[in-house]
């Protein structure tokens, strides 16, 4: 590996899901702090939203404070969805229901007991209407439609967190950051879009914009996505044709024809797989995909693709951040959590820990250098946006104690060491 130099192409990557986006906001300020020169930022999962305010230099959105990993609605990311808690309080109410005649008749209550009889046909009712009217007020807010099979209230059932909360406020914070002054209400995804092309082609090069690479992946078309805009002469080397590969099937030009696709790349780039409902997105007519809809989520392990595609494009010096703590050592195991969402943030970290360390491994053969920010020990899961307790401190960690830890990381790990030493090292052959 090369020694650290900011005169090569530097790319500052993003890893994770969900809180995990705090710990970037903790990196993001580190680094801007200490001018350190970013050519390009990309990111996956949580981190594609990190990368898209980073590039239009609104990284300062993330943890101002009124920032996004300060604001209380911060704990409402990732919940249970509402038809879902509601149908939880019914079936509880239907149990009492049916349980309450049953007890009246046995204590010799005649009176009353026929009306309790109709009592939970009721509650079967308000259930029932609580998870179809779920699915049809989810599909009438999304602007795409696409056909599903199956009963309606397995939309609700079948995807049971609420990633609506999340993909409201970053895009809210997207165009509080396009808009600048004028008090004029958010547009539509595609209008976002379009904006936030025309700002970052018109102002790269410019202190504090960056070129962007996000990933995201293409259930339909089991494929990944690779969006991203950069300046022309590397414009170029990404949309060009690879051997063994149809490049128009999976890459999308966010300063050309696909520029209206941001919104909602990043609203799909928060989505988790499985328990979160895939953002939709319709291709345009004179794509590859010749205007299908197809259905969009974030992949654990998108590390290894990132990293192939930013080598493609003429990086050499390669910054990724992750909030994953590295391999415990023995006899360090905590309790398992047995809740579904928790189930599924240990799957992500595990899986994203395993990519990210064969990631790394392929990176050291195309980069010249490649530093990873990462910390010793994170309590704090992919969903625990409200904090979560750490065994072995006995105590709760919040988000903002997280963003403080990345943001030291950051000093110790990567400015102080590398940076700091390159400095050092040029003035000394200066001298």
């Amino acid at each position: 590996m090369q020694p650290y130099s900011p005169e090569r192409r530097t790319a500052l990557v993003f890893c994770g899901t969900g809180a995990h986006g705090a710990y970037h906001a903790g990196v993001l300020r580190a680094v801007q702090e200490a001018g350190v020169k970013i050519d390009i930022v990309a990111g996956h999962g949580i981190g594609a939203a990190s990368a898209a305010l980073a590039a239009v230099d609104g990284a300062a959105r993330l943890w101002d404070k009124d920032g996004v990993w300060r604001e209380p609605a911060v704990t409402a990311f990732y919940g249970w969805r509402w038809p879902l808690r509601v149908a939880v309080w019914l079936t509880l109410l239907l149990a009492v229901a049916v349980a309450a005649p049953a007890l009246l008749w046995s204590i010799g209550w005649a009176r009353g007991v026929a009306v309790l009889l109709v009592a939970p046909l009721g509650v079967v009712a308000a259930l029932l209407l609580t998870l179809v009217g779920g699915d049809l007020l989810g599909d009438r807010r999304g602007s795409a439609r696409r056909r599903a099979a199956g009963r309606p209230w397995w939309r609700v059932v079948g995807a049971p967190l609420d990633v609506e909360r999340v993909r409201e406020v970053f895009a809210a914070a997207l165009w509080q950051l396009l808009r600048g002054a004028a008090q004029t209400a958010r547009p539509a995804a595609s209008e976002i879009g379009r904006r936030y092309g025309e700002v970052l082609a018109e102002s790269l090069g410019q202190p504090g914009f960056r070129e962007l690479m996000i990933v995201v992946t293409d259930i339909d078309a089991r494929l990944d996505v690779v969006a991203a805009l950069l300046g022309e002469r590397y414009q170029r080397e990404f949309v060009a044709p690879r051997p063994g590969r149809e490049r128009r099937a999976e890459i999308i030009d966010l300063a050309g024809s696909g520029r209206d696709h941001l919104a909602d790349l990043v609203a799909a780039a928060l989505t988790p797989p499985v328990l979160g409902e895939p953002q939709l997105l319709t291709f345009g007519a004179d794509s590859y995909w010749r205007g299908e809809t197809h259905r969009l989520c974030d992949r654990p392990g998108a590390s290894v693709r990132l990293l192939e595609e930013l080598a493609a494009i003429g990086v050499t010096q390669a910054i990724v951040v992750s909030a994953v703590a590295t391999s415990p050592r023995p006899h360090r195991l905590s309790a398992a959590r047995l809740d579904p969402r928790h189930r599924l943030g240990e799957f992500l970290a595990a899986a994203e820990s395993a990519a990210l360390r064969d990631a790394l491994d392929l990176a050291r053969l195309r980069f010249d250098s490649v530093y990873l920010i990462a910390p010793a020990h994170n309590a704090v899961g992919a969903f625990d946006v409200d904090g979560a307790y750490d065994e072995a401190s006995d105590r709760k960690q919040d988000l903002v104690e997280l963003m403080t830890r990345a943001y030291e990381d950051a000093y110790h790990q990567f400015i102080e060491p590398v940076v700091g030493a390159s400095g050092e090292r040029l003035a000394q052959a200066d001298a």
